[in-house]
């Protein structure tokens, strides 16, 4: 079974319908473009505090992989992904590819403030992870992409990334023998062509899964899992920090776009949704799986540390229309700091190596 790139039996796979949810500043979509301006507003509140075993239920892992009815999984299509993820050959210059940004040594993504592209020129945002990618409903930062598949293309033709059209890049993979008859294996009858990229390489990122972390064993009954201290963050994260109100689930997001008071000038899902005040200055609710391998954080890495961004939320950040209702100071006390940190960092697994493919020539 698919997990980290390779086909362990850590999960099994199931095909199932990629599904949106419908969250504040979240649009309703299937798998065409996305339909921005439609979004319904769910209220999200602080979540009724409950015993700890009901609390644990609420984060147990999923037994399956998620993947779309029109991209089901198979081992040919995830192997071609994972070639052509690694492949820098996908970037105009031949010198960046999918994995220069998201890459396994640095939690699935790039270890740095903001992401570096074509001509090594900073790009605006933080290189967000693909860790539990098959369960987001809505990608980037702001939302501007509806599928898993539709994120695949986007940084390959974006003039400010990998800066490669498709028609170019297709005729360059065209000229690389061994990719053919991979197309081939993977995509019977279709072969070669920007969808089939696409799949491919979302197939394989939607295998690049968290392992089970010491928060797993805990929520599966073994109490010397995880450190007192990290059960009492666990009882701030859901109670007093009203953390979980946005980070919910197993993978710790309800995919949901909040301004929480970062002083930027970017308006992240306001230019998608320039009539509703409240995604003004929003951006995505990130996962927080594999959170210690993943900073600096937020969407433009202003904060270097798990203790700046708990101090960050503690003061609520800057005042504003747009700021989420859910951020207000909340007078955290230096215990409940250093539980809450002590808690996120039982959500970071020990990741296996993942290896770099042999390419096609």
């Amino acid at each position: 079974m698919p997990t980290q790139g390779s086909h362990r039996s850590r999960l099994l796979v199931a095909t199932v319908a990629s599904t949106a949810l419908g969250v504040l500043g979240f649009a309703t979509i299937g798998h065409g473009a996305a339909v921005v301006g439609e979004s319904r507003k769910v209220e999200i509140t602080q979540k009724a505090p409950g015993g700890v075993d009901a609390l644990k239920a609420l984060y147990r892992r999923p037994a399956t992989i998620p993947f779309p009815k029109d991209n089901p999984f198979t081992p040919e299509k995830a192997a071609l992904g994972k070639k052509l993820y690694f492949d820098t050959r996908l970037s105009v210059t031949s010198a960046q590819s999918c994995a220069s940004c998201h890459s396994p040594g640095f939690g699935w993504g790039d270890g740095l403030a903001v992401g570096v592209g074509h001509g090594m020129a900073k790009l605006g945002r933080r290189s967000p992870t693909v860790v539990n990618a098959a369960w987001s409903a809505i990608y980037m930062w702001d939302g501007r992409l509806p599928t898993l598949e539709d994120q695949a293309l986007g940084p390959i033709q974006s003039p400010g990334e990998m800066n490669m059209k498709l028609d170019q890049l297709m005729a360059r993979l065209a000229s690389i023998p061994e990719y053919k008859p991979m197309f081939d294996a993977a995509f019977p009858g279709e072969g070669m062509k920007p969808k089939t990229l696409a799949q491919a390489i979302a197939t394989y990122e939607r295998t690049v899964v968290s392992e089970r972390a010491p928060f797993d064993a805990w929520i599966d009954g073994n109490e010397k899992a995880i450190s007192e201290e990290a059960k009492r963050g666990f009882t701030v994260f859901n109670g007093k920090a009203q953390c979980a109100a946005c980070h919910e689930g197993w993978n710790f997001t309800n995919e949901g776009f909040q301004d929480i008071g970062l002083p930027s000038k970017d308006i992240g899902r306001g230019e998608y949704l320039p009539g509703v005040i409240k995604m003004q200055h929003a951006f995505k609710t990130p996962g927080l799986r594999e959170i210690t391998r993943r900073g600096p954080y937020m969407h433009d890495g202003s904060l270097p540390t798990l203790e700046a961004v708990i101090d960050h939320y503690d003061h609520a950040g800057v005042e504003r229309p747009s700021r989420s209702d859910l951020m207000h100071p909340l007078d955290l006390s230096a215990q409940d700091k250093a539980d809450l940190v002590a808690f996120l960092k039982t959500l970071t697994s020990e990741l296996g190596p993942t290896a770099v493919p042999v390419l096609p020539r």
